[in-house]
């Protein structure tokens, strides 16, 4: 057991072995010895990829974002602060979410990461 260095939760790493919950999280922060991300709690961790994503959001076109989610649309598991936040009691889908689902639903979210396209166009992306 190893501890959250950043809320001091105990934390059970695994990933040496090859398989860690931490490794269904989006695949975005550089693994580096300084930062000790491995050891972060899934609270802790999730927050550090969301804002990584709103910077990527900042940085990549709306096909390479769907590419760079789609190796996690099979994930069903909902990861909160990253698929979703709370707000109220509702749950309220990320554009990380959205983009897993590789497509615009035309539904008007509030976080939708397709921008202006046209539902029809978005449907045709990727």
């Amino acid at each position: 057991m190893k501890k959250c260095p950043e809320c001091h939760v105990e934390v059970a790493c695994t990933a040496d072995s090859g398989t860690c919950w931490c490794m269904s999280y989006p695949s975005v922060l550089p693994v580096s010895e300084d930062d000790n991300l491995s050891c972060l709690c899934p609270s802790c961790l999730a927050k550090r990829v969301n804002t990584k994503l709103g910077e990527i959001y900042q940085e990549y076109t709306t096909n390479d974002l769907i590419r760079l989610a789609k190796p996690y649309a099979s994930n069903t598991q909902l990861v909160e602060n990253i698929d979703y936040t709370m707000e109220n009691g509702y749950m309220v889908f990320s554009a990380w979410y959205l983009l897993k689902r590789g497509k615009c639903c035309g539904n008007g979210c509030r976080n939708c990461p397709y921008g202006s396209l046209s539902t029809k166009d978005a449907n045709n992306v990727g």
